[in-house]
């Protein structure tokens, strides 16, 4: 994009301050905003005239789940029907790896952060270890899209290339950046992070499909014939992926997606719970969940809102494809924005001064005409590394990869 092609972008949403301090910059740090510019979605910022009507969750009722006494009875039938899948080359790995390892004291991506104790072991090794369980079951490799970030894409690549990807078939891998949505403030003026950047996070964990579509790897999914797409989070050492089971148990069910779930540990626990909204699945989350919803009971005395999602799903693609040019809820957050102000001098504020804009996975399900549920042993398949300590941290995903006889 060249600086005419800006401009006019820029002044279609109302954004020209962006090029205040073009003219001052050096060469590299024009290209750099240029670039910006080019790849930036301002559209959501139409969205904040609109924030109050934000839809809400709906009626909410609870949703049943396939649970595991069901699973292990019908494992041989799932494991047939899956593996058959994979083989057919009709399922793929999407790994969401835009984040940074900055909660646990790292500079670098999330996906390189090492847990091992007596080797290396990184995040990203585990999980395509993981991933080469099935390789080996069904006899071939499956298609793997890893989605990065601006902020960590060539550090991915690069550790990859340098781990030779842990013995997974280079061709069978493709990186795509997750779009960036503008921060702006409370008027819908974009912020400055510096003179040469504009201030922007991440569109959110359901923008994965449009940043996939985006970046033409739509094309390629229709190229190899690709039907169900495994979505899942960077953060969870256990997870099974392209678990033969799970494929097998969503696809036997004719449903349009599954969520894996856990029992959850506390009816206060940090995590999403499948429910009905309006009579369709959907996820509601931790924060939102009252008293009352923790404290209700099922037919069977049991809590009624009691399997939680670990950000692990399986999509028909067609499905997504119906829904990526409906426009998913934009969720605007208030958030402390660094920034530049008038006069080009650094601000970190102590208190929100604008929005951010995220799309969620939570709406991708809701959109979905049905849903299973499938409920995974959380000590086997659960453990996300959140924090440094304590609860979901990297002490307890070791522990828990101990358990399984993971070597570390």
């Amino acid at each position: 994009m060249n600086y005419q092609e800006a401009y006019q972008k820029l002044e279609k949403y109302g954004q020209l301050h962006v090029l205040k301090y073009y003219d001052s910059l050096d060469e590299s740090e024009r290209t750099e905003l240029l670039e910006q510019v080019e790849n930036t979605d301002f559209s959501v910022l139409q969205y904040i005239e609109r924030r109050e009507a934000a839809a809400g969750n709906g009626q909410i009722a609870p949703i049943g789940a396939m649970e595991l006494d069901e699973v292990e009875a019908r494992r041989e039938e799932f494991t047939r029907i899956g593996l058959e899948a994979v083989r057919q080359g009709k399922v793929a790995a999407v790994l969401l790896a835009g984040g940074m390892g900055t909660r646990l004291g790292s500079d670098d991506p999330k996906c390189m952060y090492d847990i091992g104790l007596t080797h290396p072991v990184y995040i990203m090794q585990r999980l395509v270890e993981n991933l080469m369980d099935v390789v080996k079951a069904a006899g071939v490799f499956v298609p793997f899209f890893i989605m990065t970030s601006d902020k960590n894409h060539d550090k991915t690549v690069s550790f990859m290339k340098e781990m030779d990807y842990f013995g997974y078939d280079p061709s069978m891998v493709w990186f795509f950046k997750q779009d960036m949505a503008p921060a702006a403030d409370y008027s819908g003026r974009v912020y400055m992070e510096t003179k040469s950047r504009i201030s922007t996070s991440p569109n959110g964990n359901g923008g994965w499909f449009l940043s996939m579509k985006r970046s033409g790897l739509v094309d390629k999914l229709h190229e190899l014939g690709i039907e169900w797409l495994n979505t899942f989070a960077v953060d969870n050492v256990l997870q099974r992926i392209v678990d033969p089971v799970f494929v097998g148990a969503t696809i036997a069910s004719g449903c349009a997606c599954g969520a894996k779930t856990v029992r959850k540990a506390a009816p206060d626990e940090k995590v999403g719970v499948m429910c009905l909204s309006d009579g369709r699945p959907s996820i509601i989350e931790y924060y939102e969940m009252t008293k009352e919803l923790m404290e209700a009971k099922n037919e069977q005395g049991e809590p009624a809102y009691n399997f939680g999602v670990i950000m692990n799903y399986l999509f028909r693609e067609k499905d997504l494809e119906r829904i990526v040019d409906e426009v998913l809820p934009m969720h605007i957050v208030e958030k402390k924005i660094p920034c530049i102000d008038e006069d080009g001098n650094p601000v970190s504020p102590s208190e929100p001064n604008g929005y951010k804009f995220e799309q969620l996975v939570l709406d991708m399900v809701r959109e979905m005409d049905s849903c299973l549920p499938v409920e995974v042993d959380r000590a086997r398949e659960f453990a996300p590394i959140k924090n440094r300590t304590g609860v979901d941290s990297v002490e307890s995903a070791r522990r828990l990869c101990v358990q399984n006889g993971i070597e570390l």
